[in-house]
């Protein structure tokens, strides 16, 4: 769990911020969100072919590759 300790001259709404960084950069609150409500094994399935899907569509250093006609 992370641990921030507030400053001097350092106000509250700072450090709560350091806070929320803190939990997002370690992932806690998207795990917190993934285990609100159950997920049955055939929507977890599902969910993780579609971000391998995207991961792999966006190719090297994040653009996306195109797979049809191309521009207009």
């Amino acid at each position: 769990m992370p641990r921030v300790e507030v400053r001097e001259d350092e106000s509250l709404e700072k450090a709560l911020r350091r806070f929320k960084r803190m939990l997002e950069r370690e992932g806690i609150l998207k795990a917190l969100k993934a285990k609100k409500h159950y997920e049955k094994p055939s929507e977890r399935k599902r969910r993780e072919m579609r971000q391998a899907m995207s991961r792999r569509n966006r190719g090297p250093r994040g653009e996306r590759r195109s797979f049809g006609r191309g521009p207009r």
